[in-house]
């Protein structure tokens, strides 16, 4: 197995670990895979996009995905945080939904 494999392999279990810490609100484990991501995004600026195989392909956009939805719940949390916030302090919302969230979770 490449070493680019073996990254992206690392990445894809840290992003399913960070899914699994944000599901259960393991604040913790959120900066644990934050870290260990970071790490091996430093890794992975050495690979050459040239040598990149079918695989690799598949994995990174798997990666891909995992993040995106990650950064979804991440921001879905922290709108559920800002909102009870406001709720308790009487303020104003900090955070509206753009439209296009609204959107996203209505029935085709």
């Amino acid at each position: 197995m490449s070493a680019l494999h073996e990254t992206l392999r690392q990445m894809l279990a840290v992003l399913e670990a960070e899914r699994q810490a944000l599901a259960g609100l393991d604040l913790a484990a959120v900066l644990g895979t934050s870290n260990e991501k970071g790490r091996l995004c430093n890794a992975l600026e050495a690979a050459d996009p040239a040598s990149i195989d079918e695989e690799s392909r598949a994995m990174l956009d798997t990666a891909r995905r995992l993040n995106e939805v990650n950064r979804q719940v991440r921001n879905l949390v922290a709108a559920n945080v800002a909102s009870r916030l406001d709720a308790l302090g009487g303020a104003a919302p900090v955070y509206k939904p753009h439209a296009s969230y609204a959107l996203a979770g209505r029935p085709a």
